[in-house]
């Protein structure tokens, strides 16, 4: 697979996870070892399991890291619409990270797609 600071899906997994952390630095204290902490490892699985998967000798390998970052991102996506249902985030807040998130995971299927094909 390519230079892993090369793959466009991981800088944006990194940026998601960096915004994350700086909404997350807001949340109340009761929430630390909560919701907090739940989507601050939601969030990076998503980053480490791309770079995981880019490290692997095989795309069948890779395949199965780049599934399990999808479904970190959805656990991620669940959980920011419950930080919004909790009024933890503004809608202002959590439209750019529910579209980071779209934008990802749409980025992830290709990407996988693309992999069975080879």
């Amino acid at each position: 697979m390519n230079k892993l600071q090369d793959l466009k899906i991981w800088n944006k997994a990194i940026q998601l996870a960096t915004d994350v952390y700086k909404v997350t630095a807001n949340f109340p204290n009761e929430e630390k070892y909560g919701l907090t902490s739940q989507i601050k490892r939601s969030v990076v699985s998503i980053s480490s399991n791309i770079a995981e998967g880019a490290g692997r000798n095989s795309s069948k390998e890779c395949q199965q890291f780049l599934a399990i970052a999808n479904g970190s991102s959805y656990e991620l996506q669940t959980q920011l619409i419950i930080t919004l249902n909790l009024n933890l985030i503004t809608k202002e807040v959590f439209d750019p990270l529910q579209k980071q998130v779209e934008e990802i995971q749409k980025m992830n299927y290709r990407l996988q797609e693309s992999l069975k094909n080879k």
